[in-house]
């Protein structure tokens, strides 16, 4: 899967970047004070430095690019595809684990719409190329910094005025950041956020026209997507143009299987000149739970076409396997001197198509008994110097 990810974004004009696994916590805590991620879900800890740095297992990826971007300058726009395991300290359940893998892509140094549209597009076409068929992509845009204060008053005076209606945990997030609490798919949370004031309503001329011009390339692919004005992602650097993509295919609440949006003001936060960033991060852990739910993926078949069963007490197996494995024909056996039931059984596990079978009077013979495992059962006698040019000759006449 992320070789088939790397593919498309290659295709896209976008080069691999690899980030260290951890780097100093203050590059993560610009993702926001009042996320989970910052407050909660973070591994961190202190080296043997003297002093000691306060270090932290990287939770996503798009903060350790921006931080590369503000060290190193490169020429915009620069577009980057990246993958590998990520840290979160969550409760882990089904689609959500501590150690998860990601892919995503990030272009920094533009703000032209049609950036925002290749980057929507690039995971759309990558679902599509995967076989999923049931993922519904969501967008939104959450202003910027000239407008979003206007909404955050508004936003903040509603939802005090019916925190009673909301969950504990809201109500502490309330007091952080009224716009996590939009975030929250608790279902006492419901009822408030759904009568909560849109950011869309509040969005400034420029802003909106960076919105419909967003909406405009995607209709003119004929990219279908539903306008979610309620979504707001985990993190609290997004900007304008905020996305999502749900696999309908998984029951669960943790249906998201990847998003992004703009982040403008993060290579800033960092340390770096002022420069507007796009990107996505896919989650393989739970696309392939998506994957496995569509049933795209046909069941894939053994690398191993032949199970050596030796009951000879000999080194037979042995001898047999590197033969087989030197022609370039997948082999395995079974060991501890198991019986031939046993060693059948196992053979029949392994998805092998032929079982060599090596007994005392095959030994003696110098021959091998070739049984067909998933055909029609049949089998004969070989001799050991032809094993090799009829095991080549069933497996191509087999696929």
């Amino acid at each position: 899967m992320i070789n088939a990810f790397a593919r498309q974004a290659e295709q896209a004009g976008f080069g691999e970047i690899m980030s260290p696994i951890f780097e100093d916590i203050g590059v993560f805590k610009r993702l926001g004070e009042s996320t989970d991620v910052v407050t909660k879900e973070m591994f961190d800890f202190f080296d043997k430095g003297d002093p000691p740095q306060h270090l932290a297992l990287r939770p996503e990826l798009t903060a350790s690019v921006c931080r590369a971007f503000a060290e190193h300058r490169p020429t915009p726009a620069w577009k980057v595809w990246y993958e590998g395991p990520q840290f979160r300290y969550e409760q882990p359940q089904a689609g959500r684990y501590r150690q998860f893998t990601q892919v995503g892509v990030e272009t920094l140094g533009t703000d032209d719409p049609q950036a925002d549209v290749d980057t929507v597009v690039l995971g759309w076409r990558f679902y599509q190329s995967l076989g999923l068929r049931e993922v519904t992509l969501l967008i939104n845009s959450l202003g910027d910094a000239n407008c979003r204060p206007a909404y955050l008053a508004a936003l903040q005076a509603y939802l005090s005025s019916n925190a009673l209606g909301l969950s504990p945990q809201s109500q502490a997030t309330l007091e952080r950041n009224p716009l996590r609490v939009l975030d929250s798919k608790r279902p006492e949370d419901e009822a408030v956020i759904a009568g909560a004031p849109l950011m869309v309503d509040f969005l400034s001329d420029e802003t909106a026209e960076h919105f419909a011009a967003v909406r405009a390339g995607l209709d003119q692919l004929g990219i279908p997507y539903e306008l979610s004005p309620r979504l707001v992602r985990g993190l609290d650097y997004y900007t304008r143009t905020t996305f999502e993509f749900a696999a309908e295919a998984l029951t669960s609440a943790q249906n998201a299987v990847g998003g992004g949006g703009r982040y403008d003001g993060l290579v800033e936060a960092l340390g770096g000149p002022p420069t507007p960033g796009i990107g996505f991060a896919l989650g393989v852990d739970r696309i392939l739970l998506a994957c496995d739910a569509e049933g795209v993926f046909a069941d894939e078949e053994s690398t191993v076409k032949v199970f050596v069963v030796d009951v000879t007490e000999t080194n037979e197996a042995l001898r047999i396997c590197e033969e087989l494995r030197a022609a370039g024909l997948g082999a395995d056996r079974a060991y501890d001197g198991r019986s031939m039931k046993a060693q059948m059984k196992v053979a029949d596990r392994s998805g092998a198509r032929f079982a060599v079978i090596v007994g005392d009077d095959e030994l003696a013979a110098g021959e091998v008994t070739v049984r067909d495992l998933r055909g029609d059962g049949g089998q004969q006698r070989v001799p050991n110097h032809q094993l090799v040019a009829t095991i080549a000759q069933a497996v191509g006449s087999v696929t």
